[in-house]
């Protein structure tokens, strides 16, 4: 059981620790120390439902229904096209020299909205939770998918929390003008370049 416990805990590491969406907003959030924990858990809790919807029949549906895989991937692309030109407009405002990067604080609701958006409307995590956890999960006996899925979701709990305490650690030097200047416009060119994958994913799945 032990076994496969690891088993479950590295695949779901792997998935995860490529850089994408959650990562670089959980970072974000952590630099700034804006709602940094409350980050990580929304984002790890969010991970553990897909995880397990995926293992116990999530998987099948997905893998049936092209409509709903094209939904979420174009609106993956819009919300990732629209998050990158507002982390690019951060960028280049004079807000950040004027008021220093730590002034610049989002409410508690946008940044659940925009975990939420992150995470549910980014076609890559269901296909590392439903297609790759879930297929080789499901596959496992009654007794031992449980250890699987909990090995899986413990990756998921121990990156996010370990990624944002980092960020939040280095905060005195992330949360400085420039830092942040740089930080965003790095995360503007992340999203982009994910919303172009997800683009000529979408077109493949069309055609």
């Amino acid at each position: 059981m032990f076994s496969i416990f690891i088993q479950g805990f590295f695949l779901s590491a792997a998935m995860i620790l490529p850089l994408g969406p959650q990562n670089v907003f959980v970072m974000q959030q952590g630099s700034r120390k804006q709602f940094h924990l409350m980050s990580a858990t929304l984002c790890s809790t969010s991970d553990a439902l897909l995880i397990i919807a995926g293992i116990f029949g999530g998987s099948a549906l997905l893998g049936q229904s092209t409509f709903l895989l094209q939904v979420v991937t174009w609106g993956g692309v819009a919300f990732l096209l629209w998050y990158g030109w507002s982390a690019f407009w951060t960028a280049l405002s004079a807000e950040i020299e004027l008021s220093g990067a730590a002034n610049i604080v989002q409410s508690r609701w946008r940044v659940i909205m925009t975990l939420f958006a992150v995470t549910w409307l980014n076609p890559h995590v269901y296909l590392d939770t439903f297609v790759v956890l879930g297929s080789i999960g499901g596959q496992l006996s009654v007794e031992l998918r449980p250890w699987f899925t909990i090995g899986a979701v413990m990756a998921s709990i121990s990156w996010f929390f370990a990624l944002s305490f980092l960020a939040a650690w280095f905060s005195p030097v992330l949360n400085r003008p420039l830092s942040q200047r740089i930080i965003n416009i790095f995360v503007g060119c992340v999203m982009w370049y994910i919303a172009w994958g997800l683009i000529k994913q979408g077109l493949q799945i069309f055609y």
